[in-house]
C-alpha cells in the first residue's frame, strides 16, 4: 500500500559518480537550507581514511554537521544492513528538528537500499562453506568463485564487484542457504512507492570529463600524502586483509609500499579501478528511475546550487512551520533516535 505524501519524512538526496561535484552541491545546499548532511559514502565511514576516499575536510564541510563520517576504524566491517539502520535513525532526528535532510550518497546499494525499503534476506552464516569458497578461489582464483555466482545469480553477480570477495561468498551463500536471491528483494519502485518522500537529484557529466576529473583526483591525492597516509595506517594496526584497506587507493598504494608495483603504476592502477567503479555506480543508478538528473557541464557553482534549490522548493512544499514546531516540541521532550 502506497505511504501518503504527507506522512512520509522528507530527504533531499544527492547523488552521482565519484568526482562529479557531489560534496560541493551538498555542502552548498545545507547552507542554504540550514540542514545537515549524512554521508552515504561507505569508505568514508572509515576513521584515518581520509585522502583515499575525497572525505570532506573540516574546512570543506563549513560548520554543516555531517554523519555516518569516522564512525568505525578501519579493521570494522559494515554492512548495507548497517547503513539502513544508522541513516534511517538520522533522518528521524534532522527532520524531527524541522529540517530536509541531504544524503550525499557515491554508494548504490546503500542509497537504492534505504529509499527502496530493501528486506535483506536474514540466511545463517556458514564457515564450512565459506571455508570450502576460500580454497577454490586460492586453487583456481577469485575470478571462479565470481563465475560461480553469474551462473547461480546473475542479477546480483550484475550487482557487486568482482573484487568484493566477501559480497561475492556472502551472495553465494544466501543463494544455497537463504532460499532467497539477494537481488530479488526490491523491484520496480517508483516515486511513489520510497519509502521517504525523497527529491532524488543526480548529477551528470560527460563521460569524458568525468574521467579527466578523476584521474585528476588521483594525482592530486598522491600530492596530498596518500602514500604517507596509506604507510601510517599499515603500521598502525591496520592489516592488508582489513575491510578498509580493501578500498580502490588504499589496496593499490599498499601494494606500491610492498614493493609489488611502481609508484606510476599505483597511480594508473587506482585511475582505472576508479573510472570501472564510476561505471559501475552508473548502471546502479539507471535501475532508479526517480532520479531528476542536472546535467553539470557548463554550470557555475552558482547556477548548479539555484537548479538544486528551484527542484527542491518546489518538491516539499508539505514540509511547513507546522511541521518544524511539532518536531521542536518532539526534540525537546526526548523523543527523537540518536544519530552518529
Amino acid at each position: 500500500m502506497t505511504v501518503p505524501v504527507e506522512k512520509k519524512l522528507p530527504l533531499l538526496v544527492v547523488l552521482g559518480p565519484t568526482a562529479v561535484g557531489k560534496t560541493d552541491l551538498s555542502v552548498d545546499l545545507a547552507e542554504a537550507m540550514h540542514t545537515e548532511i549524512i554521508s552515504g559514502d561507505s569508505m568514508l565511514i572509515y576513521r584515518g581514511f581520509d585522502i583515499g576516499t575525497a572525505k570532506p575536510t573540516v574546512e570543506e564541510r563549513r560548520g554543516v554537521p555531517h554523519h555516518l563520517i569516522d564512525i568505525l576504524d578501519g579493521t570494522e566491517s559494515y554492512t548495507v544492513t548497517d547503513f539502513q539502520r544508522e541513516a534511517a535513525a538520522c533522518i528521524a532526528r534532522i527532520a524531527g528538528k524541522g529540517k530536509i535532510p541531504i544524503l550525499a550518497g557515491g554508494t548504490g546499494l546503500y542509497v537504492k537500499a534505504l529509499l527502496e525499503g530493501y528486506q535483506f534476506n536474514r540466511a545463517e552464516e556458514h564457515p564450512a562453506f565459506r571455508a570450502a569458497m576460500r580454497q577454490r578461489a586460492e586453487a583456481e582464483g577469485k575470478e571462479a568463485v565470481y563465475r560461480l555466482l553469474e551462473q547461480q545469480d546473475p542479477k546480483a553477480a550484475a550487482e557487486i564487484d568482482p573484487q568484493n570477495f566477501r559480497r561475492v561468498v556472502r551472495a553465494l551463500e544466501t543463494v544455497r542457504y537463504g532460499g532467497e536471491s539477494i537481488s530479488r528483494q526490491r523491484a520496480g519502485s517508483t516515486q511513489d512507492t520510497l519509502v521517504y518522500h525523497a527529491l532524488v537529484l543526480g548529477l551528470h557529466r560527460d563521460r569524458q570529463v568525468l574521467y579527466a576529473r578523476i584521474n585528476r583526483r588521483v594525482e592530486r591525492m598522491f600530492a596530498d600524502g596518500l602514500v604517507a597516509e596509506v604507510r601510517h595506517l599499515l603500521t598502525h594496526g591496520i592489516t592488508r586483509t582489513a575491510p578498509a584497506m580493501k578500498g580502490i587507493g588504499y589496496k593499490e598504494t599498499a601494494a606500491y609500499l610492498a614493493g609489488e608495483i611502481t609508484r606510476e603504476q599505483a597511480v594508473e592502477r587506482i585511475q582505472t579501478n576508479t573510472r570501472h567503479f564510476a561505471k559501475r555506480q552508473l548502471t546502479w543508478y539507471r535501475r532508479m528511475p526517480y532520479i531528476h538528473w542536472i546535467d553539470v557541464d557548463g554550470l557555475t557553482r552558482e547556477e548548479l546550487l539555484r537548479k538544486a534549490l528551484y527542484e527542491a522548493e518546489g518538491f516539499f512544499p508539505f514540509f511547513s512551520n507546522k511541521n518544524n514546531q511539532k518536531a521542536k516540541i518532539e526534540e525537546q521532550s526526548g523523543g527523537n533516535r540518536p544519530c552518529q
